[in-house]
């Protein structure tokens, strides 16, 4: 008996819009990922890329649980002595929402080409609009 592996050409994508305005961001990542992953069609295959186009709207909007609000802080390292960097959740929700929201998923894909291809479906967007309505894409409501 020979093991089924579906074939990349047979997969329809569907774009989705989410809505993450006043809801928390790990919780939305999470199911954003697994969109992105494919993980919720019947066909997936971990060394495949099945899943579908995902629009994120209102990404400054999104908050932390907690007091994490006022107490996360990132972290980014030059390499070079004295290169660490940090960036209150705070300030990064305020100048880069969108990254902020990418850095999130990014965390929950595979690392590698194949994560870097999923990522590449992913559309952040600071407002309640999006440049993708010849696309179709349906409204989806997260959890």
């Amino acid at each position: 008996m020979k093991t089924y592996i579906p074939k990349l050409n047979s997969v329809e994508r569907k774009w989705y819009v989410v809505d993450v305005g006043g809801k928390i961001l790990g919780r939305q990542a999470v199911q954003v990922a697994r969109l992105l992953m494919g993980k919720t069609k019947p066909q997936y295959t971990p060394f495949l890329d099945f899943g579908d186009f995902i629009i994120v709207v209102n990404a400054d909007k999104v908050r932390l649980s907690g007091k994490k609000e006022e107490t996360k802080i990132y972290y980014r390292y030059s390499g070079y002595p004295g290169g660490l960097k940090e960036t209150p959740f705070s300030r990064y929700i305020k100048q880069k929402p969108e990254e902020l929201f990418r850095k999130a998923v990014w965390g929950m894909l595979p690392k590698g080409p194949l994560g870097r291809k999923m990522l590449s479906k992913l559309k952040v967007y600071r407002g309640p609009a999006h440049p993708h309505r010849a696309q179709k894409p349906e409204p989806l409501e997260l959890n």
